[in-house]
Order: structure tokens, then C-alpha cells, then sequence
């Protein structure tokens, strides 16, 4: 039984089925299905779509006014792409985010065997022109390729010459096939998406000569494989990434290949703290309810983004490197997850992380700095990540908390008290020894205004954390467990 497939209309903006499924040329010509290069349809399907309204990128947050109109031009324009900006900037997922504008299937030759998904007007291989001659085209099956298969992405490092583009098959020369005809080749990923759109991340490590191997498929839309005269008129969208450190170095990518791209995208970190919360609880896709909830105060979660912004900015840490927003999602993942292993352990419904629960983060941050040589000098990572975590305590201890006030509750100290926190210590015993203390430290609960005890206790924990990160008292750590002193 013959099936039915969604086609996007461009005209009307939706969804139609057309029914039954053409599955012969002949039936593919009377249904008056049309080709089109793969940019075409693109710019086709994207047109449809910004014509309709709603979000162009899904899942994309802070490029609004920035990114996102430039790949939008681009995409207009036909243009190969090249995503340059810093690791842990989406510069993957908007280059596999184009796959939307893809029609959802399209039709081609069914030919066994062949690596090629064949334009059935348009045939390029030899076996797709002789079928097309020689056939009734009642006779040659049609066959369809989903959008989601016609999208490949390569890592440069590693790469050769004939993954991507591809190389002589040794076992055909052993079967007699000449090494001049095309039966001989092996084709690499960009001949198999021809008609698909295929990704090349981190394009300064390729070889130069896989970068010529590109530069003619930009230039000329074919394929030379070992200098034989076997062309290709390939049909694809390419997709570049990039590290600005490394793609403007002298010599790691060839001019000619540079000229050859049509649009330099620039993406960037967020511009702003909220919106790398934002993307931040996207990516982590926490639970944060179901039998053991946890509830986040947002002044933590601040902190856990600003531990990433201040990174950026440390003179510590390699800015060509960049730090990655996988950075911030680690993080906050770790800060939930010894949260709700407190809560479990202790009985705390619902569990709220503390200042105490950062000391867990070296296992999720651990690697993901790549430090400045010249600036950390004779520190190590795990003492860069302690100043850059007490750094962004204090960023945010000083916004949320006026400092009136704040004199009363460090001369407390002063008088011989001390207060030992810790990531095990029950909520209820903050409350015991808020007894021993005066009014003044009223002044913590006003970050948030809550009697929980749970979330009184990460109000202390802050307080304390700021209070030492402005150098107004001195801590210990002991078995796990900080003791604040003055």
C-alpha cells in the first residue's frame, strides 16, 4: 500500500499531504514534481516560514538581534557559511538547525548500490544517466530521502582526503575497472550529500590539501579525485566552523578557500548574565521536582553563570580558548545534584543549594579551563577555579546586598563567634545557630524572603560566602566543613 508524505507548501506556509506517494519516474513526472538545487529550496522553504511568523531557531537564545539576521541573509543570499567564534558559542547546533528548511523528503533514483541519492530530472553518475537513457520511466523505481539523512557533519582533526572527498577503491582495480572511470572511485561524505547539506567543524586543522579538495568543490561544484578527469557537478550546502584564534592565523587556512565562502558569521557568548541563565536551564534539562525536588534560588543560579562569565574574563584563563557554555551546564548540574543529594540523605523536601554545594564543582570544571601560561604562572587550575568561583560570589554577594548594615553582622565575628557551614550540615541546624546571633542577621533573609529552612540556610551560606569574598572575615575548611571566623 502506497503511502502518503508531508510536503511544505511554500505559497500557503503549512503542512499538505499529497497522496499516494509517487514511486516511478513516470508517476513523479505526472504528479508535476519539480528539482531544485538544495539552495533553492532553502531559501524557498525559508522564505514560507519567516513569511508565517515564529521563532526561525528554536532552542537558539541571545542571537535575536545579532546571529540570527545574518545566517537569515545568508540563507537568502545562497551562500556557503562559515560559523566563527569561540567553543561552547552553538556554532554546531545552528549549523544542524538549517536541516528544518529542508523539504521533509525528497525523491530519487533508486539505484542498488549506488552511494548517490540521484536528482531524478537531473542525474549526475554515469549509472544514473544510463538508467535514465536506456529505461521506460514506468520502468525506474523512485525512491525517498527523509531531511533528517541529508545532513553529515565532519570534525576536522583527523580527517583525509578521502573521507570527505574521496580516494581510488583498491578492490575494484583488483576486479579489472580501470582507474579513469568513475566505477573506480570510493565516494567521501560531501559526494554522498550531494543534494543534502554537509558540515566541516573546526576547518583550520585540515590538511592543505583537503582544503584544495574544498576549495574546488566551493569554486567549481565537482569533484577530482588523484587528478583524473571525473567530474561531479555536485549540489550541496557547506557548512564551516571555526576558532577565530586559529582560522585568522597565517598559514592555517588557505586564502583561496577564505575567498570562497560566502558569509562570515560571528557568534559570540551571551551579551547579558539572564540570558546565559537561560540557555544555561535549557541545556541542563533538569527535573528539578518529582520525588526529590529542589528548589534553585535565582541567586545561585546567578552565580553559577557568573563563575563562567568571570572565567571569560580572567587573566588566568586562554581567551582564545574562550570558555564554553557546557562550562555553566556542568556546573549547574553538579550544584543541583549535591543539593538533592542532601536532601535525600537528610530528608530536606525540598533540597536548595548553597555556597557550600560549589565545593563540588572542581569535578564538573576540571579540564574545561585551558589556563593562560603567562598569567597562572605557577597556580594551578584547581586554584584559578577557587579565585574565579570567590570572584563571581562577590559579584553577585555586592548586587543583591546593601552593604548597611553588613559592618554589624562581621562585628559579630569580632566578639569570638564562628559559624561552621557545610554541603551535609541539616538546614535546621543554620536555624539553631541563628538563635545565638542578633537581629542583624535579618539583613541575609532579605535576598529572599522565605521561612524555609532550607532556603534560610542558602541565604546564610551567601551572606557568609560575600562577606569573606569582600575580605571582611577569614574561613577554614576542615573535613569538608567551613568554618567562618574573623
Amino acid at each position: 500500500m502506497r503511502s502518503a508524505i508531508a510536503l511544505w507548501s511554500a505559497s500557503s506556509g503549512r503542512i499538505g499531504l499529497v497522496t499516494p506517494l509517487p514511486r516511478t519516474l513516470q508517476e513523479l513526472r505526472d504528479q508535476g514534481w519539480q528539482s531544485k538545487s538544495v539552495k533553492e529550496e532553502i531559501r524557498t522553504n525559508f522564505l514560507a516560514k519567516l513569511r508565517g511568523g515564529g521563532d526561525l531557531f528554536p532552542g537558539i537564545i541571545g542571537y535575536e538581534n545579532t546571529v540570527i539576521p545574518e545566517v537569515s541573509i545568508a540563507l537568502l543570499s545562497g551562500h556557503d557559511m562559515l560559523f566563527l567564534g569561540e567553543k561552547g558559542q552553538a556554532k554546531s547546533r545552528l549549523m544542524r538547525s538549517l536541516v528544518q528548511f529542508l523539504d521533509p523528503e525528497i525523491p530519487y533514483l533508486d539505484i542498488p548500490g549506488s552511494p548517490v541519492h540521484e536528482d531524478p530530472f537531473h542525474p549526475i553518475t554515469k549509472a544514473g544517466k544510463t538508467l535514465i537513457a536506456n529505461s521506460d520511466p514506468k520502468e525506474i523505481p523512485i525512491a525517498w530521502w527523509k531531511r533528517e539523512d541529508r545532513y553529515a557533519e565532519r570534525l576536522a582533526p583527523g580527517t583525509k582526503f578521502a573521507d570527505i572527498v574521496g580516494e581510488i577503491d583498491p578492490a575494484k582495480l583488483a576486479m579489472g575497472t580501470s582507474m579513469a572511470t568513475e566505477d573506480a572511485l570510493h565516494f567521501g561524505l560531501i559526494p554522498r550529500m550531494h543534494r543534502g547539506i554537509f558540515a566541516m567543524n573546526e576547518v583550520p586543522e585540515l590538511d592543505e590539501l583537503i582544503q584544495v579538495g574544498l576549495f574546488n568543490i566551493l569554486e567549481e561544484r565537482d569533484v577530482q579525485i588523484r587528478g583524473y578527469p571525473i567530474n561531479f557537478d555536485i549540489d550541496v550546502l557547506v557548512l564551516f566552523s571555526a576558532n577565530p584564534s586559529t582560522y585568522n592565523r597565517s598559514g592555517k587556512v588557505i586564502p583561496q578557500l577564505k575567498d570562497r565562502i560566502g558569509s562570515l558569521i560571528q557568534t559570540h557568548y551571551p551579551l547579558e548574565r539572564a540570558l546565559g541563565i537561560e540557555i544555561m536551564e535549557q541545556e541542563a534539562s533538569l527535573d528539578l521536582g518529582g520525588e526529590f525536588p529542589v528548589t534553585v534560588p535565582y541567586f545561585m543560579r546567578e552565580i553559577i553563570e557568573q563563575i563562567s562569565v568571570c572565567a571569560r574574563k580572567s587573566k588566568y584563563v586562554d581567551h582564545a580558548s574562550g570558555v564554553s557554555a557546557r562550562f555553566s551546564i556542568a556546573n549547574y548540574r553538579t550544584m543541583v545534584s549535591s543539593a538533592r543529594h542532601r536532601g535525600v540523605r537528610l530528608g530536606e523536601v525540598p533540597a536548595v543549594p548553597r555556597i557550600s554545594d560549589l565545593g563540588h564543582l572542581t569535578t564538573s570544571s576540571l579540564g574545561k579551563l585551558e589556563l593562560d601560561m603567562m598569567g597562572s604562572q605557577q597556580m594551578s587550575e584547581k586554584q584559578v577555579l577557587e579565585a574565579i568561583i570567590a570572584e563571581a560570589v562577590r559579584i553577585v554577594f555586592n548586587e543583591y546586598v546593601d552593604k548597611h548594615g553588613l559592618d554589624e553582622i562581621a562585628d559579630i565575628f569580632a566578639k569570638g563567634v564562628k559559624l561552621e557551614v557545610g554541603d551535609m550540615l541539616p538546614s535546621k541546624a543554620y536555624a539553631d545557630r541563628m538563635k545565638r546571633v542578633p537581629k542583624a542577621w535579618d539583613k541575609a533573609f532579605e535576598v529572599n524572603n522565605s521561612s524555609n529552612e532550607a532556603m534560610r540556610a542558602s541565604c546564610v551560606e551567601f551572606v557568609l560566602a560575600g562577606l569573606y569574598a569582600s575580605d571582611r572575615i577569614s574561613r577554614s575548611t576542615k573535613h569538608g566543613r567551613m568554618i567562618y571566623e574573623l
